[in-house]
């Protein structure tokens, strides 16, 4: 009787250790020249991220395009944004900015911190964004309305 190959032969190990297995699944850092002009982005994020702040546009939307640290504070910015529209008894509107102007700068590979520059019918506004390259798209990890 033939003993099977499965018995008798060591098995290779394909399991590895419990951090490689983590650093394999974790985010991986993408180079810039592995992601799209960050631009577009940068406009898009601020007009949307001025719509949740006016309360028509919920947070969730953007949720894709924040980090986990970014998206806590906006939703905490919305939600004070929506009691001080309540204590006025004003009700949400849709606001009507246009993009004045950008600024970006690329402090390390993977990695750009632009301000948008905002016009409204009231006032000017400034939205800074830190963008970060994970998984092959750009991921916002910090985000200030000013």
């Amino acid at each position: 009787m033939v003993p099977s190959p499965s018995l008798s032969a060591p098995r290779p190990s394909r399991a590895g250790t419990a951090l490689e297995v983590e650093e394999y699944f974790a985010p991986q850092r993408t180079p810039s020249q592995a992601l799209p002009d960050p631009e577009p982005l940068l406009a898009n994020l601020t007009i949307g991220v001025l719509e949740v702040l006016a309360g028509v546009r919920e947070a969730d939307q953007l949720a894709r395009w924040l980090g986990e640290d970014a998206f806590r504070a906006l939703v905490t910015r919305s939600n004070l944004s929506a009691r001080a529209r309540s204590a006025r008894g004003v009700a949400p509107a849709r606001p009507s900015y246009r993009i004045v102007s950008t600024h970006v700068s690329s402090p390390a590979d993977g990695v750009v911190e632009g301000v948008v520059i905002t016009a409204g019918p009231a006032r000017t506004r400034a939205v800074a964004v830190r963008l970060e390259g994970w998984d092959g798209r750009w991921r916002a990890t910090s985000l200030a309305a000013l």
